[in-house]
């Protein structure tokens, strides 16, 4: 028997990420965000979802891009930071010594010292109540060197990354690799 716990967030476990923009005089921000994920294969977009009264909204709005850095485990101090703290009034990227570098393809920053980093411009805003679904068309990933597999992909086992539980307000990390997808199914 199952125990009813309302309507609610909750999905089992939310990325991590950072959202970098800048704002209206040119400085680099980042907002540490749970809601989001891939959300089309062709072409390739990613959602993001920000309440209106963060101070990253209306610099993604205004540019009309934004990036993802996918921090690690080991940077789950900083992010937990960037969540607290609103660019309004903090320097975040001089606050915890990491370095805003601007994106190739697209008018945003992105945390150089994240493994794994998505360069996405905005191609809908879907406003749904106190949050916007922001989606942007991937327009190029970015992984360190350190991170990657002899077949050239992200080892996730190397990168580290970590999620969020929505119901417990708390930072997990991620076993190991559970099986191969679409053929550990034949296994059963």
């Amino acid at each position: 028997m199952k125990t009813s716990l309302g309507a609610k967030t909750l999905l089992y476990p939310t990325p991590v990420l950072l959202i970098g923009t800048y704002d209206d005089g040119g400085r680099p921000n980042i907002m540490t965000c749970a809601w989001g994920g891939i959300c089309c294969s062709e072409p390739p977009c990613m959602a993001v979802s920000l309440r209106e009264a963060t101070y990253s909204y209306g610099s993604l709005v205004r540019s009309g891009a934004f990036t993802i850095s996918l921090p690690s485990a080991a940077q789950v101090k900083e992010a937990d930071y960037v969540g607290m703290q609103s660019g309004r009034n903090t320097d975040k990227f001089a606050e915890l010594g990491l370095t805003a570098t601007k994106a190739e393809k697209v008018d945003a920053p992105y945390v150089e010292e994240c493994p794994v980093v998505i360069e996405c411009r905005l191609t809908h805003t879907i406003p749904l109540g106190l949050h916007t679904l922001f989606v942007g068309e991937v327009m190029d990933v970015k992984a360190d060197e350190t991170v990657l597999n002899s077949r050239g992909c992200v080892d996730v086992d190397k990168m580290r990354p970590f999620a969020f539980d929505p119901g417990n307000g708390e930072y997990i990390g991620l076993e190991g690799v559970l099986g191969k997808a679409f053929s550990i199914g034949d296994q059963r």
